[in-house]
């Protein structure tokens, strides 16, 4: 299995503008995708703004490909995150799983 790894910032007066989008748009879409696993969503503060962490769990790289393209290590941002946020990770990063408790 494998880990992606995904932070996007919004402003802490917009904190859930970004977790609806996530619910109401990215989810349905992934857990139509053949490979895709599930997802956690969690914030934390930062301040002004709150960082989000989208951790997705895939069966294997082919199916992050077929999500994300060849370019697997470039993050996948829709229009509407790009409108819930202030700033996101261009990139983001993958981990094999080597053990789950």
């Amino acid at each position: 299995m494998i880990i992606r790894e995904w932070r996007g910032r919004a402003p802490a007066s917009n904190v859930e503008a970004y977790p609806k989008h996530f619910r109401t748009s990215v989810l349905p879409e992934l857990r139509e995708l053949p490979g895709f696993l599930g997802a956690h969503l969690s914030r934390r503060e930062l301040g002004e703004k709150v960082e989000f962490l989208v951790l997705t769990r895939w069966e294997n790289l082919d199916a992050i490909r077929a999500f994300a393209g060849n370019e697997i290590g470039k993050a996948v941002v829709e229009p509407g995150a790009i409108a819930a946020l202030v700033e996101f990770d261009p990139f983001v990063t993958h981990h094999q799983v080597i053990e789950e408790a």
